[in-house]
């Protein structure tokens, strides 16, 4: 959902990543809302209500008072609407069509410092993907490691590619267990990371941890604990 998001969105400042954190948190601010305005190109990222503290901040722009800026914003945030009268107001300063439309559906809104923190936790978790590649997946695997299974991973691509396809077919089906989910997140994880360069090694009685993935020179070194049906 959120890669939809920022393929659609086309973000390209922190304030940008920013909307689409409160985009993605709301209920009916992203889908059949923001996302339509994008699309038909009405407006942009950039512009659309994204944080509840935007809508007041922006009415302030517009030139209503402070107080009624604020009324309407928890209105809007709460998934109350507008009052024919505040309408009246917006459309007497000039607030667009769209936007007021755009109020009207919303549910439920994000606050703008809780988007902040979030952005902030996924800028520096992207700065190691970026640049320390072989910690990130390793501490990432060794945190959350669901679904991995060295007998798949070790089989490289083919077999990653093999494992994918099978856990798409049970979807289709409506087969699929919470293990396959689990699974298909983290393949997808490990594939990317083959496909950057970086190597799997094999399960090592002298070099493999018990349960954690170890960055070694090579690539990285598979736990213990990733061998399927092998318990703590």
């Amino acid at each position: 959902f959120i890669q939809q998001v920022l393929l659609d969105a086309k973000p390209k400042t922190f304030a940008d990543l920013l909307q689409i954190s409160g985009l993605t948190h709301g209920t009916d601010v992203w889908l059949g809302n923001a996302q339509d305005l994008i699309k038909e190109g009405i407006c942009d990222i950039s512009q659309v209500i994204g944080t509840r503290d935007g809508i007041m901040l922006d009415l302030i722009r517009y030139g209503l008072e402070n107080a009624l800026s604020f009324k309407i914003m928890e209105s809007v945030r709460k998934g109350k609407g507008l009052t024919p009268e505040w309408e009246a107001e917006m459309l007497a300063h000039g607030v667009p069509d769209w936007y007021i439309w755009s109020c009207k559906k919303i549910k439920y809104m994000f606050p703008k410092a809780h988007a902040a923190a979030y952005v902030m936790s996924a800028i520096r978790l992207a700065w190691y993907k970026i640049y320390r590649p072989k910690e990130f997946y390793a501490a990432y695997l060794s945190v959350a490691p669901n679904g991995f299974d060295a007998a798949v991973v070790g089989g490289g691509l083919t077999a990653i590619g093999h494992k994918l396809d099978e856990i798409a077919e049970k979807e289709k089906k409506k087969e699929a267990t919470a293990n396959d989910g689990a699974q298909h997140a983290v393949l997808l994880l490990v594939r990317e990371a083959i496909l950057r360069g970086i190597r799997f090694l094999p399960i090592d009685l002298y070099k493999s941890d018990a349960k954690y993935f170890l960055p070694e020179e090579e690539g990285i070194r598979m736990p213990f604990l990733s061998l399927a049906g092998l318990g703590d």
